[in-house]
């Protein structure tokens, strides 16, 4: 069963509310729901109470629960999609419980929706209400014992918490939603089971079948208890719980569509030592051109066959004199598909060569001088290196109410975005999911005119090539409604948008805030850097890549492993998936987190950080908040 975002009871059940934003404030659907009821319950013995004319009685007490049972309660409400949890027997035992009051509150509804408002059928009724108390098949008052014992007593909330830990990036939801999904679900069965107990009381007693106020008191008196006591458990794990949703890797990885990659940022590059300097002379080392650039092509020799690099050269090194080059094949982002010294060395995968392999010599001069063919990096840019960040904000279209509640890598012209998928968000936390979609990124080209690097985009280079990890998130009362990146020196740093707004009526306030992580590698908090230890081609991985970073870290975006392959990708990856949650919910955060394995290059990825609904689990009390109104 899937759960499905409670749009109509938000509509029937709306809160009597001022427009002002209280951050905080409101209870959450059930618990609203829940004293709605009770309200409602109290009018209805009042009826009761006051008559004993079952024909002036029963069109009232009729009335009362067909806007409670029909209207406030619908069929959305009812279902969820609680998975994860399947693992667990005590949950199995106790999902046969909420089916089974479940079956019974249809009948139950059966019940109100053919009872005439005259001439009521005693026989109907009454039988109704004998099944609520001593059919097997519906053993309401045994199931909120069971329901106790196994949520408090045998901590099955707890055990959820543990559970669902590591089902976030298969699942789609954060710990919390579950847990929050868990106690949503429950309180509603305990209330449609409380609340046909009660009326049933109530028929009983106008049919003259007995007293039965002092039992409608106790049982309230009990429902209140054992709903303080599953609030206060509640809140206690809900606050221990993640609030984060990630995405696990996938069977297959397909660019465009599962990750994104940069291009030739820092590029494994062939160049003679004749050619790096302004002399075109041999008498330094490999080791030497730790910054340089081509100045030439001596006597067309192996420079003639390959692109030259017009950028920068920089970190040669030599590995043997004499080498076999397979050059990459035609419309791909290589330059070789891997290299074989003459000592036996391979940089890259050997493999067929389908454009055939290149056998290229060192040579001496002079017989003193040795012109070494070098192993450096190309920082290059062009049409083939995509190596740029939008730094545009994108902003939920808040005028229609729409909060973020999604978020992926797309690389669009050549430009790196992190683009949103946003909904309405409605009264206590919903967000109608008929509005949910994903924004168009601002699909500008870098030779548009009027556009500046450092302002509209972001370039990265040889020392301007890192992006921090961080876990932005906003003051409870908040939700995000923007995200960009800016450059902060050598680094892209994330920045997201927050605003605050009424729970209890779903409006955002007017004004938004950016916030971000400011902190650098000096001073204090310091950032400390993730390191990529010989890194291959994330794609290659046998196993899914784990979480290695925390915030307040940075990585460089750099080059694959030599020997691996051949210096030729840039790493880490970006993983592109949907990174949304089930159903969708307002975000209180968003963040950019690591993932790897050893000897990999692993994925930049964003996160989500839901909104804490532990907050509004409580039940309203006068002064607290403004209540509902009487019958919706």
């Amino acid at each position: 069963m899937k759960w499905i975002s409670v749009c109509a009871v938000i509509v029937i059940i709306a809160g009597v509310v001022n427009d002002g934003v209280h951050a905080g404030k409101g209870t959450t659907i059930i618990d609203t729901l829940r004293d709605y009821y009770l309200k409602l319950e109290d009018d209805a013995w009042n009826v009761v109470n006051m008559g004993k004319n079952p024909d002036r009685i029963l069109p009232i007490v009729y009335k009362l629960y067909k806007m409670f049972a029909l209207k406030n309660i619908t069929y959305e409400m009812e279902d969820y999609e609680l998975v994860s949890l399947d693992r667990i027997y005590e949950w199995k035992l106790l999902e046969r419980d909420l089916m089974s009051v479940r079956t019974l509150f249809q009948n139950f509804r059966e019940e109100l929706e053919k009872q005439k408002m005259t001439n009521f059928d005693e026989l109907s009724a009454t039988d109704f209400a004998e099944t609520v108390f001593e059919d097997k098949n519906f053993p309401v008052p045994q199931t909120f014992d069971q329901i106790e014992s196994i949520m408090v007593n045998q901590g099955l909330y707890y055990k959820a918490m543990v559970e669902v830990k590591d089902q976030v990036c298969s699942s789609q939801k954060a710990a919390q939603q579950v847990i929050y999904q868990m106690y949503s679900a429950i309180s509603l069965t305990e209330l449609k089971g409380y609340a046909m107990m009660q009326f049933s009381w109530m028929l009983l007693k106008t049919f003259g079948k007995g007293n039965y106020t002092q039992e409608a008191q106790l049982m309230r008196q009990r429902f209140e208890n054992r709903t303080e006591r599953t609030q206060e458990l509640v809140k206690r794990v809900m606050e221990r719980s993640e609030l984060s949703v990630w995405r696990c890797d996938p069977d297959v990885h397909v660019e465009g569509e599962t990750y994104e990659q940069f291009t030739r940022l820092l590029q494994g590059y062939i160049e003679n030592e004749v050619d790096m300097n302004t002399d075109g002379t041999c008498k330094e080392n490999c080791a030497a051109y730790t910054f340089t650039e081509s100045h030439g092509c001596f006597k067309d020799l192996y420079c003639a066959q390959q692109p030259q690099c017009k950028g920068k050269i920089i970190n040669c090194t030599y590995v043997d004199s004499d080498m076999w080059i397979c050059p990459s094949k035609l419309h791909t982002n290589r330059r070789y598909e891997y290299i074989r010294y003459e000592n036996g060395r391979v940089l890259g995968e050997e493999s067929t060569c389908v454009r055939g392999t290149t056998k290229v010599d060192s040579w001496w001069r002079w017989l003193f001088w040795h012109c070494s063919y070098c192993f450096c990096l190309c920082d290059e840019q062009g049409y083939k290196s995509d190596r740029y960040f939008n730094l545009r904000e994108t902003v939920s279209d808040i005028d229609r109410n729409k909060v973020i509640v999604g978020v992926r890598f797309r690389k669009v012209n050549r430009i790196m975005h992190l683009q949103i998928q946003q909904g309405e968000l409605l009264p206590r936390g919903v967000i109608n999911a008929s509005t949910v979609e994903w924004k168009a990124v601002n699909d500008y080209r870098l030779l548009d005119s009027g556009l500046k690097n450092g302002v509209d985009y972001h370039t990265m280079e040889w020392n301007k090539r890192a992006i921090d990890l961080d876990d932005l998130q906003a003051n409870p009362g908040h939700v995000v409604t923007g995200v960009k990146f800016r450059s902060i020196g050598p680094r892209v740093n994330l920045e997201i948008r927050v605003q605050e707004f009424n729970f209890e009526t779903g409006k955002l306030d007017n004004v938004g805030v950016w916030i971000s992580n400011d902190n650098t590698e000096v001073g204090t908090n310091q950032r400390t850097r993730i390191y990529l230890r010989n890194p291959d081609v994330p794609t290659k991985g046998k196993a899914r890549s784990q979480v290695d970073s925390k915030t307040n870290q940075f990585i460089e975006f750099t080059h694959t492993d030599m020997d691996a392959d051949a210096a030729q990708t840039t790493v880490p990856f970006l993983d592109a998936q949907d990174v949304v949650s089930v159903p969708p919910v307002p975000l209180s955060g968003i963040g950019i987190y690591h993932k790897g394995l050893p000897l990999s290059g692993g994925f930049v990825a964003p996160k989500l950080i839901v909104y804490n609904m532990a907050q509004h689990v409580y039940t309203p009390k006068p002064g607290q908040e403004d209540l509902w109104d009487t019958y919706g």
